[in-house]
């Protein structure tokens, strides 16, 4: 084992522990300390995990004097073995303790926010929610929240949403991360959950990354990845992405993908697995259904075709197809360079339909991952505060609203399932309509993160909304709100959460939140207390007392469902660091790989839903997924190529598309207070090839405006080798820390150019494909 005074600035990725196929990776310690001290200096350890991706990696926090002052990975955490990226190293305890952190509840008076009393502030909110419910009903109730809360919390609002409010407007910033996860495993597995886990790193002979850097979005994994390519049998190594990321780097074939354009891509993919006979027959025919519907989709996109519409060569499609379809243990992993383009969840169950055209699900080394990009988004849809129900249920299953409303206490018809529950850009949408007049937004910043920010921005101001937000400082959204509530933050509550493999954490509560922020638990449990909501029965809808009483719910609502939590306790957390679900009551040992069985949750009385057309969205209904008589088996989905929402034209003849830095999380609102991550990464950029930069006079280092059809950005170039055609910034810089007026004079937030597009089936918006025109700016220094 190493231990290193880790600096993850310099040396994102750290040193390297080369091992073999199926071999053990090491350990190594990593720590980050206030400076002055030393281990030695800390008062105590406070077990915990890390917030600021979706690998979840383990961790202890520092504490000394009251105040947390560091971090260290755990040792015996399987997901890290030690290890901790530079935002878990810098921002997760520093970001929670800088000087502007909400201490109070604000109040709009006029056109300020003043400091309130939380009797105050509450009263507000009650008030207005109250009225609103008695003079319109529950549709004009809208809850709005994040991928960065915990179990007990989501479960929480979830039932306050659903059993207390009624209302169907209720979704997560995870919409614009994860949502095409959950659908494409939903539509070819008939539930959400991801099959793989990162121990295939350490078994597969073939990695292939679709959309996915790695080695900027989940550090520790890449990490892991890293060590395996410097071993004895490294994995051969495949990347779909228009840019030439350390990840591409580092890949045996790149792909450089027109960006809008993945879908002709995997047609092309499968076409060629099932030209070339590398398929197991006895596998699709006993485990899966629609192996002819995807063969006359994909008929008509040979390498040719494929390599024309997406900029590539036809000989890089071919091999990526060999490596596939010879691979004993291929593994695959799909970020948001699918999920956040066009045609997403047709183009992420294509990945899905490779592994299953060869069998290679649920066994070491074999499986895929639709890899989240948050740390807690995997429990939103598990605990339906998105727009999900509790425990993977059907909408459109009587039986699964039975079930909730037993658990509930309530009337099936108190929970809203009449229609689809409305998905984040709609709700917004009746935002600007004037429908919903009450919009809860918890934990998430909006007014950087959606697309179209100027539109975005008129309708959170909109006279007739009543918006609160909940948060730890004052953001963008924030700022035009009629109430603030101050929130406890990470290491200064206790709950659970899981990250993209399945794996559980407890998070325990180290220090006290500053001034009178309280945990978004109390909060929700405040509303509804102050709201008076009840069961049939006349009890209180909630009568938790705190998160372990709410995890236990949480338990109970998962029994039998395929994320089935019955069998982590508390305890169990606090003895072993990690645990996957599925555990069931009784169960001592974990489901590591879901689906090695070859049985899937497709069946009609389980699945989490019906199924939709790929192509439009249209949903299948129950009685026509009866009649295709899934019954366990895995549904070979696919769709048509239709192109991206907004090609270049003429006027706007450049690709553009969004992303992340390293040392940046989402909208900054840690990230951005810490002093590593701030000098490491600034402020945004653009990135143009240099055939692209030459054709319009700039160079390197040009300040240069990006304009689209809806806005633009200023930023200084840099010259890479991205894809000719595509222009890229990073998402992550709004305004929070920027001059007054900033939006207008010298605008920086990527998603002033996107449009207001989203995906049929995952209704997951379009950040990277718009349409723009790049020229140097004027009168900009």
């Amino acid at each position: 084992m190493t231990r290193e005074q880790s600096d993850r600035v310099n040396d994102v990725w750290g040193s390297r522990s080369p091992f073999d196929r199926g071999g053990q990776w090491d350990v190594r310690v990593d720590v980050a300390l206030a400076e002055g001290l030393s281990e030695a200096d800390v008062d105590g350890w406070v077990r915990s995990a890390c917030v600021l991706c979706s690998n979840g990696c383990g961790c202890d926090i520092a504490v000394k004097d009251g105040r947390m002052v560091g971090i260290r990975g755990r040792a015996d955490d399987a997901v890290n073995r030690g290890r901790l990226g530079p935002k878990g190293l810098y921002a997760s305890w520093q970001g929670m303790s800088a000087p502007d952190r909400l201490t109070t509840p604000l109040i709009r008076a006029g056109d300020d926010l003043v400091p309130a009393s939380w009797d105050d502030a509450m009263d507000r909110i009650v008030q207005r929610s109250r009225a609103l419910l008695e003079e319109t009903g529950p549709l004009s109730h809208a809850f709005y929240t994040s991928g960065q809360l915990f179990i007990e919390e989501y479960y929480a609002l979830a039932v306050v949403g659903k059993a207390g409010v009624g209302t169907p407007h209720m979704d997560g910033n995870t919409r614009l991360c994860t949502a095409t996860a959950a659908s494409s495993l939903k539509e070819s597995f008939g539930a959400d959950g991801q099959p793989a886990c990162y121990d295939d790193i350490d078994e597969c002979d073939a990695l292939f990354l679709y959309g996915h850097n790695m080695a900027a979005t989940q550090t520790v994994l890449w990490s892991r990845v890293l060590d395996r390519l410097e071993g004895p049998r490294p994995p051969r190594l495949v990347v779909v992405d228009p840019r030439e990321t350390p990840v591409a780097r580092r890949a045996d074939v790149h792909l450089p993908v027109r960006p809008g354009t993945n879908l002709a891509l995997m047609l092309a993919l499968v076409r060629e697995v099932l030209e070339n006979g590398w398929t197991d027959e006895d596998f699709i025919a006993t485990h899966t259904i629609g192996v002819d519907e995807l063969r006359a989709h994909a008929s008509e996109w040979t390498p040719e075709r494929a390599a024309d519409v997406c900029g590539l060569d036809a000989r890089d499609i071919r091999e990526t197809a060999r490596l596939f379809g010879t691979a004993e243990r291929p593994l695959s992993t799909v970020l948001q360079g699918f999920y956040q383009s066009s045609q997403a969840t047709a183009s992420a169950s294509q990945v899905n339909n490779l592994h299953l055209l060869r069998g290679k699900i649920g066994h070491p080394g074999a499986g895929l991952l639709q890899m989240n990009g948050q740390p807690t988004a995997q429990n939103n849809r598990e605990c339906g505060a998105d727009g999900d129900l509790p425990g993977f249920r059907n909408w459109e299953n009587g039986e699964h609203i039975s079930e909730l409303a037993e658990l509930w206490g309530v009337d099936p018809l108190k929970i809203p399932h009449w229609a689809d529950p409305t998905h984040a850009m709609q709700l917004f949408r009746f935002v600007e309509q004037g429908s919903i007049r009450f919009l809860w937004i918890s934990a998430t910043n909006p007014a950087v993160s959606l697309p179209q920010l100027a539109r975005i921005r008129d309708i959170l101001a909109s006279d007739g909304l009543f918006l609160v937000v909940q948060d730890l400082y004052l953001t963008e959204t924030a700022e035009l709100a009629d109430v603030v509530l101050p929130a406890a933050g990470w290491g200064e509550k206790t709950g659970t959460f899981t990250n993209a493999e399945r794996t559980v954490h407890l998070s325990e509560k180290a220090v006290d939140p500053p001034g009178e922020a309280r945990a978004d638990l109390d909060i929700f449990l405040d509303y509804a207390r102050r709201m008076d909501f009840r069961r049939d029965d006349g009890s209180p809808l909630l009568e938790w007392t705190g998160p372990e009483d709410a995890y236990r719910a949480w338990q109970e609502c998962s029994r039998g469902r395929p994320c089935d939590y019955t069998g982590i306790s508390y305890d169990d957390l606090r003895r072993e660091s990690g645990i996957r679900w599925p555990r069931r009551a009784g169960e001592t040992r974990s489901t590591d790989r879901l689906y090695a069985d070859g049985v899937f949750s497709s069946r009609a009385d389980y699945c989490e839903t019906f199924g939709h057309d790929l192509l439009t969205g249209a949903a299948v209904g129950a009685e026509a997924f009866k009649a295709l008589r899934p019954d366990g088996r895995a549904l070979l989905k696919s769709a048509p190529y239709a192109g991206p929402q907004e090609p270049p034209d003429d006027e706007y003849p450049l690709r553009f598309t969004t992303g992340r830095s390293v040392f940046q999380f989402h909208t900054r609102t840690k990230t951005g207070r810490t002093p590593e991550l701030v000098e490491a990464a600034p402020s945004v950029w653009v990135e143009l090839s240099p055939s692209d930069a030459a054709a319009r006079d700039l160079a390197n280092g040009d300040v240069v405006e990006v304009r689209s059809r809806r806005g633009r950005i200023v930023a200084p170039l840099r010259l890479t080798d991205i894809a000719p055609g595509t222009v890229f910034a990073p998402f992550h810089y709004g305004y929070w820390d920027a001059p007054e007026g900033a939006e207008q004079r010298h605008p920086t937030a990527a998603n002033e150019l996107t449009i207001t597009e989203w995906d049929a089936v995952s209704k997951q918006p379009v950040f990277k494909t718009a349409a723009v025109q790049v020229a140097r700016a004027g009168g900009v220094s």
